[in-house]
């Protein structure tokens, strides 16, 4: 299983990279936004298959394995939570402090957010 994890943390990886890409292509198009957008965007998606994830496993629909592969694996190569701490520094260093402390604040709470709906979806669904 090992392998597979190690397999799906590359295909998550490469997932991550074009979506990033899109997003600062679209959202970046007249270059005057610097908020970090993209991660964002990315580390939400990633919580809320996350709490999908979690919650279809603890509904037993879904054996830990999978659940193991997709979310250590694929998520955990296509969620970058340090991409997001170094954008706070980042903006920290541009002199942007109400942006960074936005931005910090919305890098936790959106994820928690995500999560939470996840939950909610899979519940909705029927898996729990």
């Amino acid at each position: 299983m090992t392998w597979m994890i190690c397999l799906f943390g590359g295909i998550g990886a490469m997932a991550r990279y074009v979506l990033d890409v899109s997003i600062q292509r679209s959202w970046n198009r007249d270059g005057n936004h610097s908020f970090p957008l993209a991660t964002l965007v990315i580390n939400g998606v990633a919580s809320l298959c996350a709490g999908i994830a979690m919650m279809s496993y603890y509904a037993q629909s879904v054996d830990m394995g999978t659940v193991m592969t997709f979310v250590v694996g694929f998520l955990g190569g296509f969620s970058t939570f340090s991409s997001a701490i170094n954008e706070v520094l980042s903006l920290i260093r541009k002199r942007r402090f109400a942006m960074a402390l936005g931005y910090g604040a919305a890098t936790v709470a959106v994820p928690l957010t995500c999560v939470a709906l996840g939950f909610g979806i899979a519940m909705l669904g029927g898996h729990a």
